[in-house]
């Protein structure tokens, strides 16, 4: 899939470059219950939504980073499932951000590599303040384009967002790799722009024949060797 023309190499943030390709809700349901707010799982998808999209409208997240963004998420979730509960919110936090942290180090050199080689960049829907969490987590200075969905005014799959991207680094759709763990936001935005993907997926599947399927980040420098 690399061709000799390949720039740039764009990667999404949750479930990317923070974990090996499962989503926010499917890590932090698990961590809740283990705290007793053992809840059906489509009531906690709705209070973890009502939460997550939410959020910049209710919180002023300019410059935030990552531990208090997850405090205001948490504790707006726990508001709703168990209000009696906020000693929860701390353990938590604490459990995800951790395993956010170990993925950061574990995948810090892959990504000083490909620095080296390609330019890179982050296309992620998010809460307007990637930026200022990429700074307070020491990964800012890896990536030369920054496109988070709640600055852009565009979302992931809309091809707004990657063009976001994509013109900041100089480079052309057909000349970057997309790298990310949705199949409908990543892959497909991707796709629909005739841009190189690869799927970080840890089980069975895969997005189509044209893509990679990678189980870890750090698998990638193989195929780009």
């Amino acid at each position: 899939m690399k061709t000799p023309r390949t720039k740039a190499v764009l990667f999404d943030f949750g479930g990317t470059l923070d974990y090996d390709g499962v989503a926010w809700a499917d890590r932090f349901y698990p961590l809740y219950q283990e705290q007793g707010i053992d809840v059906p799982r489509p009531r906690f998808n709705q209070a973890f939504y009502t939460s997550d999209d939410g959020l910049p409208a209710r919180f002023n997240l300019k410059g935030l980073s990552l531990e208090n963004t997850l405090f205001l998420q948490v504790g707006e979730v726990i508001e709703i499932l168990a209000p009696g509960r906020m000693d929860a919110r701390d353990k938590v936090v604490r459990r995800f951000l951790g395993a956010c942290r170990s993925h950061f180090k574990r995948n810090r050199p892959l990504l000083e590599q490909l620095a080296k080689r390609y330019r890179l960049g982050v296309v992620s829907n998010f809460y307007g303040n990637l930026d200022a969490i990429l700074r307070s987590e020491g990964l800012a200075d890896l990536f030369e384009a920054v496109a988070d969905s709640g600055v852009v005014g565009a979302a992931k799959p809309e091809p707004g967002i990657f063009l976001h991207a994509i013109k900041a680094l100089g480079a052309n759709a057909r000349e970057c790799l997309m790298v990310g763990d949705s199949i409908a936001r990543d892959m497909r935005g991707a796709e629909g722009l005739g841009m190189a993907h690869a799927l970080i997926n840890p089980g069975p599947g895969s997005c189509c024949e044209k893509a990679w399927t990678i189980k870890i980040l750090p698998d990638l420098a193989g195929r780009l060797a």
